[in-house]
């Protein structure tokens, strides 16, 4: 990981000297991760697909504010964070992001007496994760999908790490408690 930072560095360093190829090969090495990350704010393949274009380019547009390139993802990762939330608010007339209710698709897991299958399981996190606020759902994201720090996600989000906190477990919590074995909670 320590040698990969390095290697970002020197690409940013060679993309700010004007190297499209360098900054060609930093959108390859990052697009995948910030596309999934958009999908899972979103919930839609084309918007994350449209963001995904806009935040690369808006990266590059402003490669040269990036104080220090050891700082590259959390500052990507904010560049995407605000792409969705300004898609949001451009849309909000149409629909109120708190309001986005997920496709019908309940899906029910028992534990004691069926098995559960890889492709279940998913459908039913993503399903839970779609209940989930926006803002807890990205705090979410960020740090299980996205694997950063409470430091990192603080910046990203541009809020103190007690909030990220705060909603990282509600979160959870939340999760916990909607994908609970049914007998867990207490019906039959």
């Amino acid at each position: 990981m320590i040698f990969r930072a390095v290697e970002d560095a020197d690409l940013i360093r060679q993309a700010t000297k004007g190297s499209v190829e360098s900054y060609n090969l930093l959108v390859s090495r990052w697009e995948k991760r910030i596309y999934n990350y958009l999908l899972r704010i979103t919930a839609n393949r084309e918007d994350a697909l449209d963001l995904t274009q806009d935040v690369f380019l808006k990266a590059y547009q402003n490669l040269r504010k990036l104080d220090d390139a050891a700082r590259f993802a959390p500052w990507l990762y904010r560049i995407a964070h605000n792409e969705a939330y300004s898609m949001f608010r451009k849309r909000r007339p149409e629909t109120d992001v708190d309001e986005l209710e997920p496709e019908a698709t309940e899906t029910k897991i028992t534990v004691g007496g069926s098995s559960v299958f890889p492709i279940e399981l998913s459908i039913a996190v993503g399903s839970a994760l779609e209940r989930l606020s926006p803002d807890q759902r990205e705090a979410v994201v960020l740090k299980i999908y996205q694997g950063f720090k409470f430091e990192e996600m603080s910046e990203i989000l541009s809020c103190p790490v007690s909030t990220v906190k705060s909603r990282l477990y509600t979160a959870l919590e939340l999760l916990k408690a909607e994908l609970a074995p049914v007998k867990a909670r207490g019906v039959s």
